[in-house]
């Protein structure tokens, strides 16, 4: 047998977050995994979406000054970095149009 392969002493292989880790244990939770966790509820992976629209990460580069310039800005308007960016394109696409 495989020396890795935690053995149970007594009957149990230990605790998690106070429960005793045991055979039944063990057994239930596999039961659970292979019926898809009845019950349960996930969320989605990933960031909650900002939009309907299908969104698309991009690289911008900025020099230090730029992003310096970002960064406070959004500070003082107790904003992230991205929306910031987003409000300055938002602002810039709408005056061109």
């Amino acid at each position: 047998m495989n020396d890795k392969i935690a053995k149970p002493e007594n009957g149990s292989y230990g605790t998690i977050d106070g429960v005793e880790i045991t055979e039944e244990v063990i057994a239930r939770l596999v039961k659970n995994a292979e019926e898809g966790f009845p019950g349960a509820k996930f969320r989605a992976p990933g960031r909650p979406a900002r939009t309907d629209e299908p969104t698309r990460a991009i690289t911008v580069r900025l020099s230090e000054s730029e992003l310096a310039a970002v960064m406070a800005r959004a500070e003082r308007e107790h904003r992230s970095r991205s929306e910031a960016i987003r409000i300055a394109l938002a602002e810039w696409a709408n005056e061109a149009a």
